[in-house]
């Protein structure tokens, strides 16, 4: 599906929903800036749009139809057999978190950034893009007067929405630590191992973006006019917080793991421990039990008339005072 959508300088809607041959005309419109949404469009229809009607460089488009691992950014300019003039382009990634599954989701965004006009390819349906084009076509807060102004809200609603799925990750975290502390199960130290990856995949893909968004930050980029600068800066720190955040979750699993195995070695310290005691205090059973399991003929206590009542009483004693020696020692 493409979704096509011409704004004036003023960030008014003027057209929506243009033919592709009509978009070189609009192109041509100084007092005019473009927006095309490529989402979930075959190859014919996303390479008509790329390379028919906007030229970009052949590598950029098969960057951007391909599933790239990580974030970057390239400045693409044209030499003399090209067509296309100046232009950004960004490969960014959304993330969203299932407690169900217990795994970090991504989606891909790709943009096209030239001086007037935006061009964004992803695969499936995404929340942030829709909701900067309904902001777009209502034009109440000119959002989208420019398209280095879009894509910095993009950008922003794309960060934002880090948040929800980092709050299901705290949740997550919040539930293993109960169990832990309940509990001790084999299942538990899986689903911990399971959630610490989680999160180191998540730091794997915070770490790229924010290198990308560090040189918007920075205003390396002329299609990025200068006044909006701090605003990409503002997107940049909040994903950096996110990443300290990432961070912090990674050292709390490790904290729930270690809590974890020093539980489960306490626990089995106390069984040892009661093993050894139950040992040592049924030893004078045990050693009596063994001296008249011998049964030789010239041991005179075995024809003693009261020798089964002397065992008993000795045995319990013996019994008895290994056992208030250790209670009053304070191992029982």
């Amino acid at each position: 599906m493409i979704r096509s959508f011409a704004f004036t300088t003023q960030g008014r809607l003027h057209s929506q929903d243009i033919a592709p041959f009509l978009m070189p005309t609009l192109l041509s419109d100084t007092n005019l800036f473009l927006w095309v949404d490529i989402e979930a469009a075959s190859p014919q229809e996303a390479r008509m749009v790329l390379e028919e009607i906007f030229h970009f460089h052949p590598l950029s488009i098969e960057d951007c139809v391909a599933e790239s691992p990580s974030p970057k950014v390239e400045e693409y300019f044209p030499k003399e057999e090209d067509r296309f003039a100046p232009y950004l382009f960004m490969v960014i990634h959304a993330v969203d978190y299932s407690r169900t599954d217990g795994v970090f989701a991504t989606t891909e965004l790709n943009f096209f950034l030239g001086k007037n006009y935006l061009v964004t390819y992803h695969a499936t349906p995404m929340r942030s893009v829709q909701m900067v084009e309904d902001r777009c076509r209502k034009g109440t807060v000119h959002v989208a007067r420019a398209p280095d102004r879009v894509a910095h809200t993009l950008l922003d609603a794309i960060v934002d929405n880090y948040k929800p799925a980092l709050e299901e990750l705290a949740f997550e975290i919040a539930a293993l630590e109960q169990k832990v502390v309940e509990r001790q199960s084999k299942e538990i130290i899986s689903q911990i191992l399971q959630v610490k990856k989680e999160v180191l995949h998540l730091r794997q893909i915070i770490g790229p973006q924010r290198e990308v968004l560090a040189r918007f930050a920075r205003g390396e980029f002329k299609l990025v006019r200068a006044h909006l600068v701090p605003y990409y800066r503002d997107v940049y720190d909040a994903l950096f917080t996110i990443s300290e955040r990432a961070q912090a979750y990674a050292d709390s699993l490790t904290n729930v793991l270690q809590v974890y195995v020093n539980m489960s070695s306490h626990q089995t310290g106390e069984v040892i421990k009661l093993l050894t005691l139950i040992t040592v205090v049924t030893t004078p059973i045990t050693i009596i039990g063994t001296w008249y399991g011998m049964n030789f003929e010239s041991m005179p206590e075995v024809k003693h008339a009261h020798g089964y009542a002397i065992a008993i009483v000795v045995t319990a004693l013996t019994t008895a005072a290994t056992f208030f020696y250790f209670k009053r020692k304070g191992w029982l």
